[in-house]
């Protein structure tokens, strides 16, 4: 099972039934990819609820308007197939109307800090 496209469909799927949040299981990993996305504008808030054993990651859905902010996702490294790009590899998602997500030795971080910072990792997935 694959947690992180689960999450990003569920993001996806809430914005085009006009829901207002989306609700996953909690992870460290989630709880930073739900960060960058905060911050990048696709997502409108984020919050960790419940306590130690049903905790949950709520995500607020981003709108323009009545379009969801949320179009497309498309998930890159999978596991049962792992993807690895250099720095240098890192190109813009959609002529920079996108983003992309990696995992690297810094932590979970958007295409173009990975770029500058000079590090690769693993590709995690685009979204526009």
């Amino acid at each position: 099972m694959d947690h992180i496209s689960n999450m990003l469909i569920g993001i996806k799927n809430a914005g085009n039934a006009g829901k207002s949040f989306s609700s996953v299981p909690f992870s460290k990993m989630k709880e930073e990819i739900a960060s960058v996305l905060f911050k990048q504008g696709y997502i409108a808030s984020y919050a960790k609820k419940g306590k130690k054993i049903a905790k949950t990651l709520e995500i607020g859905i981003a709108y323009d308007g009545k379009k969801p902010r949320v179009v497309e996702v498309a998930r890159m490294s999978k596991p049962s197939l792992r993807s690895y790009i250099k720095a240098s590899e890192i190109k813009p998602v959609k002529h920079s109307f996108g983003l992309m997500v990696l995992s690297t030795s810094k932590g979970i971080m958007t295409g173009e800090e990975a770029r500058k910072a000079q590090v690769g990792g693993e590709a995690l997935f685009k979204i526009w």
